[in-house]
C-alpha cells in the first residue's frame, strides 16, 4: 500500500502531520485577520466593578469554574433552564473567561439576582442547609477572612493592558470605589464610572453589603456575593434583539 512508506517512518510521518495541523490552522486562523473583531459589541456589556473583581478572583482562586460553568448553549432544555444563550460578548472583558466544560452544579451565567444575598451567604458557609441535595463543600472561612484589596488599582492597570475599558479616573478611584460598594454609602463616583447611564447595562451597579451583618470588615464573601449577583444582569433580554448587536469599528 501506498502509505505503508509513510506509516513505518516515524520522521516521515511527523513531518507530514505538522504540515496537515499547519495548513488546517492557517485556514482557520487567516481569515480572522480580515475581520475588525471577532466578538460583537453588546448594549450594557460593561468592566467589572473592583469588588466585583475581587469576587471574581476569590472565584477563581477557590476552584468554582471546576464545578459551575459560565455559559450557556442555544439549546432547547439550557434555555429552558437557566435563561437566555450566553453571548460572546459578555465574557470579552473576562481574563480568563469562566465558560467551563463540566457542570457538577448548575451553570452560573444568569445567577444574578435569581437569589438574596443571604442565601448565597448561607449556601456558601452550609451549602446543604439550602440544598439538600448539594455535594458542595463548604466555604465557611470567606465570612471571616478580610478581604485585601491594596493592589486593586494594579489590577486594574494590567488588565487595561490586555484591553479592558478602564480609565485613569476607574483606576484611581478603585479603592474607594470598592468601598463604596460594599457599603453602599457614597456611590455617587462608583455609579457615574460604571453606572448604567455610561454603560446603557439593564441593571444599576449593585451596592450595599452583600449580606454581611452590620458595619464589620470587608470580607471576601462579600467579594464573592457581589460577583455572582452581577452575573446575567448586565444585558436587558427582554428586549434583545439584532438590532441591539453592533459590529466593533
Amino acid at each position: 500500500m501506498k502509505h505503508d512508506k509513510i506509516e513505518r517512518s516515524a520522521t516521515l510521518l511527523l513531518v507530514l502531520s505538522f504540515l496537515v495541523v499547519t495548513v488546517g490552522g492557517l485556514v482557520e486562523i487567516i481569515p480572522l485577520f480580515w475581520l475588525n473583531n471577532t466578538i460583537e459589541r453588546v448594549k450594557g456589556v460593561r468592566p467589572y466593578t473592583p469588588l466585583e473583581l475581587a469576587g471574581r478572583n476569590i472565584y477563581i482562586r477557590e476552584g468554582c469554574y471546576l464545578c459551575h460553568s459560565q455559559m450557556i448553549r442555544p439549546f432547547r432544555d439550557e434555555v429552558e433552564r437557566y435563561g437566555h444563550y450566553s453571548l460572546a460578548a459578555e465574557s470579552m472583558y473576562d481574563h480568563p473567561f469562566q465558560w467551563g466544560s463540566k457542570r457538577t452544579g448548575p451553570d452560573l451565567a444568569r445567577v444574578g439576582g435569581k437569589y438574596s444575598d443571604q442565601w448565597h451567604v448561607q449556601h456558601l458557609i452550609d451549602p446543604r442547609a439550602v440544598v439538600p441535595e448539594s455535594v458542595m463543600p463548604g466555604y465557611p472561612f470567606l465570612a471571616k477572612t478580610e478581604l485585601k484589596f491594596d493592589d486593586i488599582a494594579d489590577h486594574l492597570k494590567a488588565l487595561r493592558i490586555v484591553g479592558v475599558p478602564y480609565d485613569d479616573d476607574m483606576i484611581r478611584n478603585a479603592k474607594a470605589d470598592l468601598i463604596a460598594q460594599a457599603s453602599g454609602e457614597d456611590t455617587e463616583g462608583l455609579i457615574k464610572r460604571y453606572g448604567k447611564a455610561r454603560w446603557g447595562s439593564a441593571t444599576e451597579v449593585k451596592a450595599r453589603d452583600f449580606g454581611r451583618d452590620g458595619p464589620q470588615k470587608i470580607t471576601e464573601m462579600d467579594a464573592l456575593v457581589a460577583y455572582m449577583q452581577m452575573l446575567g444582569t448586565l444585558v436587558d433580554f427582554k428586549t434583545f434583539d439584532t438590532t441591539n448587536v453592533e459590529n466593533l469599528r
